[in-house]
């Protein structure tokens, strides 16, 4: 399938890509570090195409403290727009086929209707609108490029809502989560699957593509799901958006129509909470 190069592999989603590619013993994919593929060093990044020469370039790499990014615009929009903006242009230049992975932030969230790829980007916080930002220069400059968008994700690697559940269910008796953001969790190892299903099918059916779980979740929803399969006693009660102020708003409904993916590549996802149990159960291990 050519030389593969993932970028960004120290986060969740990169260290899902080394699991898998270990386990499926995937040939020549490489996981440059990030001091020797900073998004935002075009001649570093330059060297790793030199190097690598690969027919994929996976971008996990992104800024994604959502409520840091209201005060920290600047550094955002470096990584989540310029830094794909170099990532894109050396793939032009070197016949790279570009997987960008966005997210479902770039919506507005106003509507209780799953969103599809061609429904209108509206962010409601800065985070959303770099990585918006970022889709639209990718596909300005490249003819070649998967935008996949996800959102929700948590795995057994770096941090997430799942891990941040069972440390503090295990420290208190009670917690409150919100009850009125509506999503998909979504494992970042069927994520990574569903990746390497696209790159091995050498399909030419560029564009946008949503991928999460299925089904529906709350944030509330999310969590007593991860207290009940862990065996976690601990009381989660349930509040408004309006109770647990943050610095970022967040779309009120956020999830997505995975339709187009599923019946352009052939592709079963996984219900959300079948995933979980095996998420958490590699946790216990």
């Amino acid at each position: 399938m050519g030389n593969i190069v993932v970028f960004g592999s120290s986060g969740q989603l990169g260290q899902c890509f080394k699991n898998l590619a270990e386990k499926e013993q995937i040939p020549c994919i490489y996981f440059p570090s990030e001091a020797e593929a900073n998004l935002l060093d075009y001649d570093a990044l330059k060297k790793v195409f030199e190097t690598y020469k690969p027919m994929y370039s996976i971008n996990c790499a992104a800024y994604t403290a959502v409520d840091k990014a209201e005060d920290e615009q600047e550094i955002a929009f470096k990584v989540n727009k310029t830094g794909v903006e170099n990532l894109a242009r050396l793939c032009a230049e070197n016949d790279s086929t570009l997987i960008h992975i966005s997210t479902d932030f770039v919506f507005k969230g106003d509507k209780s209707t799953p969103r599809n790829e061609v429904d209108a980007a509206k962010p409601v916080n800065v985070y959303g609108q770099t990585k918006l930002e970022g889709e639209q220069v990718a596909e300005a400059l490249l003819k070649r490029y998967f935008i996949i968008r996800t959102g929700w994700l948590y795995s057994e690697y770096g941090n997430n809502f799942v891990k941040t559940m069972l440390k503090l269910g295990a420290e208190r008796g009670e917690l409150k989560v919100i009850a009125d953001q509506t999503g998909t969790p979504t494992y970042a190892m069927d994520l990574a699957g569903c990746i390497f299903d696209i790159i091995k099918s050498k399909s030419t059916r560029y564009g946008i593509y949503h991928y999460s779980n299925e089904g529906i979740a709350s944030w509330y929803d999310f969590a007593m799901a991860i207290f009940e399969i862990s065996g976690t006693p601990v009381k989660v009660i349930p509040i408004k958006t309006e109770e647990y102020i943050t610095k970022a708003l967040r779309p009120a409904y956020s999830v997505m129509d995975k339709s187009k993916i599923k019946n352009t590549f052939s592709i079963e996802i996984p219900y959300w909470r079948d995933s979980l149990v095996i998420c958490i159960n590699k946790l216990k291990q």
